[in-house]
């Protein structure tokens, strides 16, 4: 019998499927009922006893639902006498309120780590945390992915005839955009905004040069397109000659796939972290399966996780 179990929960049935296939197994079976009064069960439904479990399930929306659905599933593999739990979260929810901006705010990004590890979770996995001291949330392993070498590969099939600039959308991202730079083998430049109100962007300059470049703006999420695309206006008013974007997790609120049909940016590229809803000619999908299963196949064999960031990664 085979050592492991992977199950995908109800945010994560697609990308499932996907990781199964590059592990060539199937994926388990798992019965998840919402009851009229918003009360969730899950039970699996074959043995998990004695197995390494792996659950896997983006909070993204509707987010506190899919939350408590992870949190009930470790539960019933726990009391099921699973060997080990791994919860595999290729997009992390609440990760935005990862420290106290303001006087009375919570911290919730290490609220839900204290829920994933006391629910019985022995390890979690993760795709590009919104700040990689998140990490530092969880006292169980937390093996942290990046898709910047999937992007930047995407990318660089493209060739662009022009020369490109990879743009991080504030100062907080430099780290994420010198990571795709790395892999392009590219300058970087910084969009310098200020946040007047909450889910409103005002750019304010460029620092750096994008005059006659081919701009690649690298984000790990997108939510309502605001940051976005107030970062392309101003990329064009600076003399880039067309502007593209890639981000992690596409979490696409109304109206962001309006606004981006609407803006003058060529294309947004994002992973399948996040199913996408609504089909649209400027939103692209690429896939991280392969990159979450072989993370898997590690765990399950006691083989180095580093193995695979080198397959993965951005220096190449």
């Amino acid at each position: 019998m085979e050592d492991r179990v992977i199950f995908a929960l109800s945010a994560s049935k697609e990308l499932g499927e996907k990781v199964v296939k590059h592990l060539n197994v199937e994926l388990g079976k798992v019965d998840v009922r919402h009851f009229k009064d918003g009360e969730i069960l899950v039970e699996p439904q074959q043995t998990v006893r004695g197995r390494n479990v792996f659950l896997i399930q983006s909070t993204c929306w509707p987010v506190s639902e899919n939350l408590m659905e992870l949190l009930i599933a470790i539960d019933a593999c726990k009391r099921a006498s699973a060997k080990s739990i791994t919860a595999v979260l290729p997009y992390y929810g609440y990760a935005r309120q990862d420290r106290k901006a303001r006087p009375r705010q919570p911290i919730t990004a290490k609220l839900v780590a204290d829920m994933i590890q006391i629910a019985g979770a022995n390890r979690v996995v993760t795709v590009d945390l919104h700040a990689p001291q998140i990490q530092g949330f969880f006292n169980i392993p937390n093996d942290d992915l990046t898709a910047a070498s999937i992007i930047g590969e995407y990318y660089r099939r493209k060739e662009f005839s022009d020369e490109v600039v990879v743009i991080s959308p504030d100062h907080g991202g430099a780290t994420r955009a010198r990571k795709l730079a790395n892999y392009l083998h590219c300058s970087i430049a910084i969009v310098d905004k200020r946040r007047p109100l909450e889910n409103e962007v005002e750019a304010l300059n460029i620092v750096g040069d994008v005059n006659n470049k081919i701009a690649i703006i690298i984000d790990d999420i997108c939510d309502t397109g605001g940051s976005l695309l107030a970062s392309v206006d101003i990329l064009l008013e600076k003399g880039a000659k067309k502007v593209y974007a890639a981000v992690t997790h596409g979490v696409l609120s109304d109206p962001a796939l309006d606004i981006i049909a609407e803006s003058n940016i060529e294309e947004v590229v994002v992973t399948d972290t996040i199913l996408l809803r609504t089909d649209t000619t400027k939103v692209v999908q690429i896939s991280v399966a392969e990159m979450i299963a072989k993370v898997i196949d590690a765990i399950s064999t006691a083989t180095p996780v580093s193995e695979v960031y080198d397959m993965f990664t951005y220096l190449k």
